[in-house]
């Protein structure tokens, strides 16, 4: 059995990795130029059932170092009004679990993807833009790039993202829709001063700021591991040189702590040309909508380094019946793009890569046919996908108790006094924590 795999993101990688263990043949064929391409974003949150599935997807050792590049992990969930009233704080977040999970994690986005890549070296083809794939009477399936180049094989993964060219090519009735939200992210250096700015609950954890007008503000510090002299462990949290001199400044630096800023609202209430906006554009708006709240919030958004600024258009898939199995699946945002809501994107994606490689290593083994591992896997997979795609948009427009950035004043107040009573009821409090963490998690006992 040869597996290609389109993409070379957080599942493709981990799908590698886990073939490459169990002996399987495959390659990653992925559209950026270098290994070095691609390097941009921020916080990716791994929960322990993301971890569970890296843990046995990984060589340990590589695991390890995974374990070692993530940011401190904080205990708490809190909620605050935009002039930095606190009105709940959940907490029990940062419960160790067996067998890999761990506890909640953040790691850098361009620090995971540079570990995913390491040992696959002789697997990943850089610089293979997919255009289309043809499948072959005798069970085999090419995929074409833009190159002139192909790739054959038994089994085909889409692994190439929210815009994927093969979800395109073969489930063109599977769109994405906009879900009516713009987020605008940023870093702010993480010193003496700015941490002054934060309290300590902001600190310990990932903090919500609920605003009039539908507009919401996410603080999470993230915190690198460093050696006992103050310096960034050498290998473990820092990133390549060459990588530095290429792109120097905050955004591809994971050398230095920093706090994140993720500033949400409605599109109809931002500008028209939000998303065309360049760094300094989006720092100043995101100044100008924050003029009325706290001052430390303010300041913060005044800090905020204006290359690291960028929108994002928060999208998400229309779920899709179940659709005739062949021999081409989908992994990830391939199939199931979810907005930030509930945190579980890369964390579904990985569960996918996990219960993708089971099945085709269990057809490899001739315990089932093909076919019917592939099945299998897309049957379960669209079950738990799209139910995180519902529940995450759900949670984005304000149908969740917890989070409600699109609301009038009115319910907004209503909110407020109802989370007030919540967090003075240590009962209700711990209540609501559990339901919390269980609504985020993927429910694999359930």
């Amino acid at each position: 059995m040869h597996v290609i795999i389109i993409g070379a993101g957080t599942g493709g990688l981990a799908l590698a990795h886990g073939l490459k263990r169990a002996g399987i043949s495959c390659a990653v064929h992925e559209r950026d130029r270098t290994r070095g391409d691609g390097l941009q974003g921020y916080r990716v949150g791994i929960d322990p059932d993301g971890s569970r599935s890296l843990s046995r997807l990984l060589p340990p050792e590589l695991f390890d170092t995974f374990v070692a590049t993530c940011a401190r992990s904080g205990d708490r969930f809190t909620v605050f009004t935009e002039k930095y009233k606190e009105v709940l704080s959940l907490t029990g977040f940062a419960k160790s679990g067996a067998d890999g999970a761990g506890s909640e994690r953040s790691v850098s986005r361009m620090t995971l993807r540079q570990i995913l890549l390491t040992g696959l070296e002789e697997l990943v083809r850089f610089d293979k833009v997919f255009t289309r794939y043809d499948q072959h009477p005798d069970g085999t399936v090419t995929a074409h790039f833009e190159d002139g180049t192909s790739a054959t094989g038994d089994v085909l993964v889409a692994a190439d993202g929210s815009h994927s060219r093969v979800r395109r090519q073969y489930l063109p009735h599977a769109p994405l829709e906009d879900s009516g939200l713009i987020g605008i992210t940023g870093k702010v250096p993480l010193t003496e001063a700015t941490r002054a700015l934060l309290t300590p609950q902001v600190i310990d954890g990932v903090n919500m700021f609920l605003a009039p007008g539908g507009y919401s503000l996410v603080i999470h510090v993230m915190q690198f591991p460093w050696d006992e002299r103050g310096r960034p462990r050498q290998g473990i949290g820092a990133s390549d040189t060459e990588l530095l001199d290429a792109w120097p400044g905050l955004q591809f630096d994971n050398t230095r702590d920093y706090i994140m800023l993720a500033f949400g609202g409605a599109a109809r209430n931002l500008p028209a040309d939000v998303l065309r906006m360049n760094g300094r554009q989006l720092h100043d708006l995101t100044v100008e909508l924050t003029r009325t709240w706290d001052v430390r919030l303010r300041t913060l958004a005044e800090l905020a380094d204006p290359s690291t600024c960028f929108p994002v258009n928060i999208r998400t898939s229309a779920p899709i019946a179940q659709w005739p199995t062949s021999n081409i699946t989908l992994i990830g945002d391939a199939i199931h793009t979810m907005t930030p809501g509930r945190g579980v994107g890369a964390n579904t994606a990985l569960r996918d890569a996990e219960l993708l490689c089971g099945r085709l290593v269990s057809a490899r083994d001739r315990e089932v046919p093909l076919m019917a591992a592939i099945r299998d896997y897309e049957t379960q997979m669209i079950d738990y996908g799209f139910t995180a795609v519902r529940k995450s948009l759900a949670q984005m427009r304000g149908s969740d108790p917890v989070h409600k950035p699109v609301v009038g004043r009115a319910v907004l107040a209503g909110m407020r006094t109802g989370m007030r009573v919540v967090n003075h009821l240590p009962p209700l409090r711990r209540r609501m924590a559990a339901a919390a963490q269980q609504y985020r998690g993927h429910d694999r006992d359930a």
